[in-house]
């Protein structure tokens, strides 16, 4: 193009052409120079002009005047090195491009350059030889653009490029490189080679799996752990690792994949960090933990040793006085009523007071069951007056009607546990109220959010001395007691607080020293499904109960005697083994002997529990009941497979067991 602007006006006319033609010819060529002419000086991206051959500006667009700043009548016959810096100028550089562009064909270079205002700017330049029709140079076509922007920005990415390696290759507490698609190490930084063993030269290029352990390598941990970080996104883990010195160290590993614009896998960025140590402490911390654990086991065993002893002391010495009682020539039906009554209730005690150790302990499951909540409380009235005293005032409010699916036995513990310390708080006499109703929802409850549904509450209210503030925060903690020493377990509470989040529930307190505690007992209400599955249970009684043949299984010989004479005051035959071999001996004719084993499970030898399986594999039709006080089998009732009556039982336990189990045919 720039080559035709030359050369278009030296065209001559052709001999033997018409002089009409040829004026015509000359006039399109005049219109085709212009087009071109108006083409090149629309150009303002671009610096577009010729050079003669001294290089001498012969022509100039509006671009060279934007980017450079002359105009046309300022610059057209200078030469063009005044364009060049004054280094360039020194060194030869316009001359050694016009020489180039002469004898390659072409010049093409960046560089800076000077504008009129002597400002650079950085360059692309590119200058053709311009020949005519007969071969010979008559100048150049110079074209220059303006760069700046597009180097600044690549100096920019450089140095960002720079700066990132610095920072990479800076990191010592890290190992951080490259893998490509396969594996292979591509680059290694000095953290890298601090934490694995390995120089740069001597890994890139190796397959990562080698820093992996025989074992995880032998099943496929480093293919896995790449297929999960490509599927996944990111593939993270803490493990051992191997240095090159064969030792190990506990490393935390993070691998991402890497992509190019089109979203295709160039490879995957590891960062490992050497967590040696820190695991190290955290075994140290949790060995101390233990060992404090077991120290505060130990304080624990000894303050639960007392307040248990006390406890059972007072229970006890109610059995024996009212049993010595019994004896005494000149009873009234009246009195040994009233002293039969004292040994069975003080039984029930001790038996409440086993199950919270057992609860505690987390040995014994909840036995949920449907009951009116309010029904029970006022059946309690009594026990409540006879455990607080006279100089306390006892209140019942049952409310209204509300059922819910609870274990009983540890309701009523819990509420008998709050109606004592309700006492408790009150040497001097006072007032103690019990109410129930039902509430939508059940409240924000020490810090706890709340929870819709319904729900009774259970308030156990008194004017007693209070608690303090800082108190309040450890009640609920197991062994946390106010009382003297031997005055108490330090289970209650805690007891009251494990049953209620066991039940779906909650336990609450308020309290003001000098003026009084309530405490409020959460529970949910049952499910309409729940009462109707729970309605059909009834009391069982004796009448029409079927004799059966019942082989009691027991090591303890007065255990043995009274299980036996209860069985036999409800019309059942019994015979006795001591022990799961004298059992077996007695099962060696076949089960038509007996329809029932009746067997405890902590026995010496043969256990109640592998009995129970010898027998059921040997005599599959016969029924057998375990029982037991304190056994891992409480803790898996029901995943045994067997009934499991627990220690201490009454007449009405064992006529559930007996009703339970199939009639002798």
């Amino acid at each position: 193009m720039l080559a035709l602007l030359i050369c278009g006006s030296n065209r001559t006319r052709s001999a033997g052409a018409p002089l009409e033609n040829m004026q015509e010819t000359v006039l399109d060529d005049i219109s085709r120079d212009r087009r071109f002419e108006l083409l090149v000086n629309a150009v303002k991206d671009y610096a577009i002009y010729l050079l003669d051959r001294e290089g001498n500006v012969a022509s100039w667009n509006a671009g060279a005047e934007r980017f450079k700043g002359y105009t046309a009548q300022e610059i057209i016959g200078q030469h063009f090195s005044r364009f060049y810096t004054q280094e360039d100028r020194a060194n030869g550089l316009p001359k050694r491009a016009l020489e180039t562009a002469a004898t390659t064909g072409t010049f093409e270079a960046e560089g800076w350059r000077v504008r009129k205002d002597g400002t650079r700017f950085w360059t692309s330049v590119v200058i053709d030889p311009v020949i005519d029709e007969a071969g010979k140079l008559i100048g150049f076509a110079k074209v220059t653009r303006d760069i700046t922007d597009k180097r600044e920005a690549q100096r920019e990415l450089l140095e960002s490029e720079q700066r990132f390696r610095l920072l990479v290759q800076g990191v010592k507490d890290y190992a951080i490189y490259m893998l490509d698609p396969q594996g292979h190490v591509t680059n290694w930084n000095q953290g890298a080679e601090a934490i694995k063993g390995y120089c740069a030269h001597e890994i890139v290029g190796q397959h990562f799996s080698r820093f992996y352990t025989e074992e995880d390598r032998q099943a496929g941990e480093p293919e896995r752990a790449l297929r999960v970080a490509r599927e996944t996104g990111k593939y993270e883990i803490e493990s051992w690792r191997q240095r090159k010195d064969g030792s190990r160290f506990r490393a935390g590993v993070l691998i991402d994949p890497i992509t190019d614009e089109t979203g295709e896998l160039i490879g995957f960025a590891k960062v490992t960090r050497d967590l040696t140590e820190r695991w190290q402490a955290q075994q140290e911390t949790e060995r101390a933990r233990e060992a404090m654990a077991q120290a505060q086991k130990m304080e624990a065993v000894g303050r639960l040793t007392g307040g248990v002893a006390h406890d059972f002391n007072n229970l006890l010495t109610i059995i024996r006085a009212s049993a010595d009682l019994l004896k005494m020539p000149t009873l009234t039906p009246e009195k040994r009523e009233r002293y039969l009554n004292a040994i069975s209730d003080t039984a029930d005690r001790a038996a409440a007071l086993t199950s919270q150790l057992l609860a505690f302990a987390r040995r014994q499951s909840l036995k949920p069951e449907i009951f009116d909540v309010g029904e029970r409380i006022a059946a309690m009235l009594p026990m409540f007056e006879t455990s607080v005293g006279t100089p306390i005032e006892v209140k019942i409010d049952a409310g209204e009607t509300a059922v819910v699916n609870a274990d009983l036995n540890q309701f009523e513990a819990a509420v008998l546990n709050l109606v004592i310390n309700a006492r408790d708080a009150m040497p001097a006499g006072g007032a103690l109220s019990v109410s129930s109703k039902i509430v939508q929802s059940l409240p924000p409850v020490r810090g706890h959010s709340a929870a819709p549904g319904q729900f009774v509450a259970v308030r156990v209210e008194d004017n007693g001395s209070g608690i303090a503030a800082e108190t309040l925060k450890s009640i609920f903690e197991p062994f946390f007691t106010t009382k003297g020493l031997n005055k108490g377990t330090g289970l209650g509470l805690s007891q009251v607080h494990g049953f209620a989040k066991q039940s779906g529930g909650e336990i609450d307190v308020e309290s003001r020293v000098g003026v009084g505690t309530a405490f409020t007992l959460y529970l949910p209400i049952a499910k309409v499904e729940q009462i109707v599955a729970g309605a059909p249970t009834l009391r069982v009684r004796r009448e029409g109960l079927l004799t059966k043949r019942v082989l009691v299984v027991e090591d303890n010989e007065a255990v043995a005697r009274v299980a036996r004479d209860m069985l036999e005051e409800l019309g059942q035959i019994v015979t006795l083994a001591e022990n799961g071999e004298a059992a077996l001996s007695l099962l060696e004719g076949g089960p038509a002997k007996f329809d029932l084993v009746f067997s405890d499970v902590i026995m010496p030898g043969i256990s109640g529990l592998e009995l129970a399986q010898r027998i059921a594999k040997r005599c599959p039709g016969l029924e057998i009941v375990l029982t037991s006080g304190y056994s891992h089998v409480l803790a898996e009732e029901g995943h045994h497979g067997f009934n499991l009556l627990k220690k201490p039982y009454s007449v009405d336990g064992l006529l559930s067991v007996l009703r339970a189990t199939r009639d002798p045919t």
